[in-house]
């Protein structure tokens, strides 16, 4: 209540009854509801919005949790308006909000630790209702300090004997039998807080200086470091010395306490570098997650993969994939929220801690004593800072540490030292007439919320960094797993050819799509989707347009991830290839290791993009240790990705075009720079396809079977290198088929004329096209090229052929050449 109104003015006044602490609990306990329960509605229809359909299996489970959850915090409140009518009104409310969201999301990750984490809110909720009517002085923890802070070491040093692991296996840092469990070292924390608290508020009337205040507490809290230490329970031994460094100085006022702390904490970490294998393996994984993202830096990986899966709004409460980070019900339930609600969800998550720090060292401030003043402030600090070293942990703005976020993680332990921390905080905050205690220095309080608060603002910008300017890039990597799985949800976009048959398609129905190769042996030009190999060739390539984000309207995508917190189907696009013409090449290169590539000279439209040897995507779990061993590489497309000596086509043919002589063994010259980067021999080509690196120009080009066709179209197109296309068109739902354009503009290679008279020169008798045929070496082994094409005045298509075979066999490369050129031109 407002020392200005009296409580006879409160009841009078409207606007005093108004902003009266229990109005304002009552109306943001409101809030809290509203907002946990909306989000168990979004639980339980989460099922039908990622299957799109209402025939599904519904979460209900929660309901029971959120009903207790409900049933204890109103009881609470009730409780808090009888025996704590001044308490702070916004500590409760802000603990009821964690701690249901905390509970919704452990109920959405593994339902028998949700209703565990119902059972202990229950009976937490009791045990804090119930506690309000203690004294608010809290003179019986002022009295008892040591027989606490006795009892919580002895505890503690029980588990190095009888301590177990729920888990099975890891550090014993609990104490209990028949499924339950009870970790000492969390309480531990708060009778700490007390004893210095008592200790402080005891000793600083009668001795100021540093020496004497440090000695006994800091043996005391030493003791609790060596038995957090023999536990393993390295997390919290941080987090005790924190605690102590942040006590002393709030105590004390002495900056040397920082310095010293600091100095203290690095050698800390620097001897448990060397001394623990778990401190080396979190700072290594730390300082370099990507050495090895599916060993030692899984976790944290994956953590980042999932706030970059939520973005800026979330994929929805029950539609992303946080249980594929390990322990995320504990020690990264921050990811599992940031992944289901976003940057704007972590944002508010965030805001509600500042908000419950901010209160708490007002409460702090205006406490009446010294002893309740400095427990506050250490109670807060204990929130702050371990809220902040498990939300660091999980955005990798700090090694990990193991500690859980308070109100909002699994755990009885966890949830018991949170509601703790929450009665003292109210109990202290409920007797608002009485005069605050002198202030000795406010600098200490000042630099705590300045810290906190850059600690909060950092974790912000590392959430944004992780989830909007990373996140993209993030997703696209092989070990996202998130991506596989939506593909059983999302129908994927088709592969078409020219004449619209299927060359891949995703077949079956949501939560069971699975995608079908029609035709293996594009498989080195198609390439795969596949949930552990990732994706490769065109699947890659094109995946914006068949995952659906691209070339569906903005406003259907965003609809499609609010609703469902995934794209919309994917979109079929049309290749340029002649599936009845790549069959043909296929069947004829057979085993032979080569390439074939038949286009439109005048357009540069790719009708046949053959590769040898080939693989079948759907038995990649089978076989892709085989393929990857396999020295003929059938994963690689030869057409695109090949790098062959073409001398013999340099010499032979391109140069004799505009009357250069090019010495085999010689660097060129510029004319032969100039002709052979017109040429697009020296360039990369602009395709939606992974093709081989561009040469310097400072020695002969090595080249593709694909920028060889370029090339040769040339000379069937009057000097024009025609610029090279294969996605032809995208079927939108609003538009229909729009066509893809080109990555790049037809270049002018060579004089129309001196392309004619050479084509002319290499016509082939009795029939309408030109060839040329040239041998090459590479590491001791022959290869073949054929080159073909019409002449420049054909009538019809305009055609260029061209085969690479990694052996001497220029009668199989002539055949197969002509035989492809001739089915062609006669359909």
């Amino acid at each position: 209540m407002s020392p200005l109104l009296s409580r006879d003015d409160s009841v009078r006044n409207p606007l005093a009854r108004f902003l009266a602490p229990t109005k304002i609990e009552s109306r943001l306990l409101a809030l809290a509801g509203l907002f946990v329960f909306l989000y168990a509605l979004a639980l339980t229809l989460s099922p039908a919005a990622r299957e799109r359909a209402w025939d599904v299996n519904y979460r209900l489970v929660h309901w029971a949790g959120f009903l207790g959850w409900a049933g204890i915090f109103y009881f609470a409140h009730r409780q808090s308006k009888r025996y704590l009518p001044d308490a702070d009104p916004y500590l409760l409310p802000l603990a009821a909000l964690l701690s249901g969201w905390g509970l919704l999301t452990i109920f959405r990750l593994t339902t028998a630790f949700g209703i565990r984490q119902a059972l202990w809110l229950t009976a937490l909720g009791l045990l804090l209702a119930f506690g309000m009517r203690l004294a608010p002085e809290l003179r019986f923890l002022r009295r008892y300090k040591y027989i606490a802070l006795t009892g919580g070491l002895l505890l503690t040093a029980l588990t190095l004997i009888f301590g177990a692991n729920p888990m099975g296996g890891g550090p014993r840092l609990w104490l209990g039998c028949c499924g339950v469990y009870f970790q000492p070292s969390e309480p531990l924390k708060l009778l700490l807080i007390v004893y210095l608290a008592a200790y402080f508020a005891d000793h600083l009337p009668l001795n100021t200086r540093l020496l004497p205040l440090m000695t006994p507490t800091a043996l005391v809290t030493g003791l609790a470091l060596i038995l957090l230490i023999a536990q393993r329970d390295l997390g919290t031994a941080s987090l005790f010395i924190l605690l102590y460094t942040v006590m002393l100085f709030i105590a004390s006022g002495r900056k040397r306490v920082l310095i010293i702390s600091l100095l203290g904490l690095t050698l800390t970490g620097i001897a448990g570098y060397f001394l623990f294998d778990v401190v080396r393996l979190r700072v290594d994984a730390w300082l370099n997650p990507w050495a090895d993202p599916t060993g030692r830096s899984y976790q944290i990986v994956q953590s980042l993969l999932a706030v970059a899966n939520g973005g800026l709004g979330g994929r929805g409460p029950g539609l992303g994939n946080p249980g594929l980070v390990p322990v995320t019900h504990s020690d990264f339930v921050f990811a599992a929220i940031a992944e289901e609600t976003g940057l704007m969800g972590t944002m508010g998550l965030l805001a509600a801690i500042g908000l419950f720090f901010a209160r708490g060292l007002r409460i702090a401030l205006r406490a009446p004593d010294q002893f309740r003043r400095l427990l506050a402030a250490g109670l807060t600090a204990y929130l702050g800072i371990q809220s902040l070293l498990i939300i660091g942990g999980n955005l990798r703005l700090l090694p990990l540490t193991g500690v859980t976020l308070p109100f909002i993680s699994y755990g009885g332990s966890s949830l018991l030292t949170s509601f703790a921390t929450l009665l003292l905080l109210l109990l202290i905050s409920s007797q608002p007439e009485d005069e605050p205690a002198p202030l000795r220095q406010s600098q200490p309080y000042l630099l705590l919320a300045m810290v906190f608060g850059a600690g909060l603002l950092a974790a912000a910008l590392t959430n944004t960094w992780w989830a909007v300017v990373r996140g993209p890039d993030l997703l696209t990597r092989t070990d996202n797993a998130r991506r596989a799985i939506a593909d059983r949800y999302v129908q994927r976009g088709a592969l078409l050819d020219r004449n619209e048959g299927r060359i891949t398609e995703t077949v079956g129905r949501p939560g069971q799509y699975e995608r079908v190769y029609l035709y293996p042996d594009l498989a080195p030009v198609v390439g795969y989707t596949h949930p552990v190999y990732g994706q490769a060739g065109l699947e890659a390539s094109l995946d914006p347009y068949l995952r659906g984000l691209q070339g569906n309207p903005a406003k259907l995508i965003w609809w499609s991830h609010l609703l469902y917190g995934q794209p919309p189907p994917g979109l079929d696009v049309r290749l340029s290839l002649d599936l009845r013409l790549q069959r043909r090449a296929d069947q004829m290169l057979g085993n032979h290791a080569g390439a074939v590539v038949l286009l439109n000279a005048s357009s540069g439209e790719i009708l046949v993009m053959a590769s040898h040897p080939t693989y079948d995507p759907a038995l990649l779990d089978e076989q892709a240790t085989a393929l990857t061993q396999d020295p003929r590489s059938p994963l690689l497309n030869r057409a695109a990705q090949g790098r062959y000596p073409c001398t013999s086509l340099l010499t032979g043919l391109f140069a004799p075009t505009v009357g250069l002589t090019l010495r085999p063994a010689a660097p060129p010259n510029a004319a032969a720079v100039e002709l052979f980067d017109a040429l697009g021999l020296y360039q990369a080509p602009s395709l939606p396809l992974p093709v081989a690196a561009a040469s310097s120009p400072a020695e002969l080009p090595l080249i593709s079977p694909l920028q060889a066709a370029l090339a040769a179209a040339a000379y069937s197109n009057d000097g024009v290198r025609p610029p090279p296309r294969l996605a032809m068109a995208v079927n939108t739902p609003a538009q229909g088929w729009v066509i893809l354009p080109p990555l790049s503009e037809p270049v002018q290679a060579l004089p129309p004329e001196s392309a004619r008279r050479v084509a002319e020169e290499r016509l082939v008798a009795g029939k309408p096209y030109w060839e040329w045929v040239g041998h090459d070496s590479r590491n001791g082994s022959r290869l073949t090229w054929y080159l073909g094409g019409t002449l420049p005045d054909w009538q019809a298509t305009p055609l260029t052929v061209v085969v690479l075979l990694e052996e001497e066999n220029p009668s199989l490369a002539t055949y197969l050449g002509r035989r492809l050129l001739e089915e062609a031109l006669n359909p």
